[in-house]
């Protein structure tokens, strides 16, 4: 099969097209034809070295999947012929910039009905992380406060929504070109970071979705007994310790494999209640001009590989 291989560490230029083995299953795994594989900044500081979660070259990168089941071994979920998505092994390889993934059936849901396969494959990763943060760790109902770091972005994007979903009230910080996008996703309040300092425009929120590496900035816009949802900083003991000792709550998300959230996911999106954007899509031997775009930091939404 054909999949983008790296063999050194570096820019976009390292990622090639090679022949490669077809995986092989073991019990519960399922064959996926990939359709489509999504694009996210954590493949791009994998490619690069600085978060070298796959050990040295040679690898292929990313996780997220949308395509057919080819093969079922003895156990698994799914049949030959479903269509299905996930983020399977995160963050060990899944290898999924190629035609075929191997993957347990139990990392995979089914493909939302109302989506194709490159919308589908926009939503694992990134959704994940939103609802694990969102919805597992903090709880959002409704009538909560949640303000959103980079709410144009991959997360971003569906964090306002899935906020939304769940009848918060949803303050958006984007530059002001992607206010409008917010708008349209149903952010009440959008902020332009670069000219407006929001610690000083917002108060009283109950939940922070932090994707920039604020740290201790939540403290002057979180209500006490609110809750710092950190990605960037998940790991940050310390930050935890000031967030806990100033009676409130850190969150700290390193997202996983989870077929029910997935279902989940997948129920809203059919219903009509949160959708992926799709900002580009680049055949699967272009996937250095993919992690070009995403790595320009001006992407709304996400970027998609397709595969034929």
């Amino acid at each position: 099969m054909r999949a983008i291989v790296q063999k050194e560490f570096g820019g976009p230029e390292v990622l090639r097209v090679a022949e490669v083995e077809r995986p092989t299953l073991r019990s519960g795994e399922v064959l996926v034809r990939v359709r489509a594989a999504g694009v996210n900044p954590v493949d791009l500081a994998v490619r690069s070295g600085a978060l070298p979660l796959l050990g040295e070259p040679s690898f292929t990168v990313g996780w997220d999947v949308s395509g057919v089941v080819e093969e079922a071994a003895p156990g698994a979920r799914y049949r030959v012929g479903e269509e299905v998505y996930g983020m399977p092994f995160f963050p060990r390889a899944a290898g999924a910039y190629a035609e075929y993934v191997a993957a347990p059936s139990r990392q995979l849901a089914r493909k939302p009905a109302t989506l194709d396969h490159a919308e589908a494959a926009a939503l694992p990763l990134a959704a994940l992380t939103a609802w694990q943060g969102l919805v597992d760790r903090a709880g959002i109902g409704e009538g909560d406060r949640v303000l959103v770091h980079r709410a144009a972005g991959g997360v971003g994007h569906l964090a306002v929504q899935i906020a939304k979903a769940r009848g918060a009230y949803v303050i958006a910080l984007a530059s002001e070109p992607k206010h409008a996008f917010l708008r349209e996703l149903g952010a009440d309040e959008v902020i332009d970071y670069r000219t407006t300092d929001y610690t000083e425009a917002v108060s009283d929120v109950d939940v922070v979705l932090d994707s920039s590496s604020e740290g201790t900035r939540a403290l002057a816009v979180l209500k006490p007994g609110g809750t710092l949802v950190s990605i960037m900083e998940h790991w940050n003991q310390g930050l935890a310790a000031e967030i806990e000792a100033a009676g409130r709550t850190f969150a700290g998300v390193s997202v996983e494999p989870d077929y029910a959230s997935l279902e989940a996911l997948a129920a809203l999106v059919d219903e009509g209640r949160i959708r992926p954007h799709v900002a580009a899509s680049f055949p699967l031997d272009e996937a250095a001009r993919a992690h070009e775009l995403v790595g320009s930091g001006s992407v709304r939404g996400k970027v998609v590989l397709t595969v034929d």
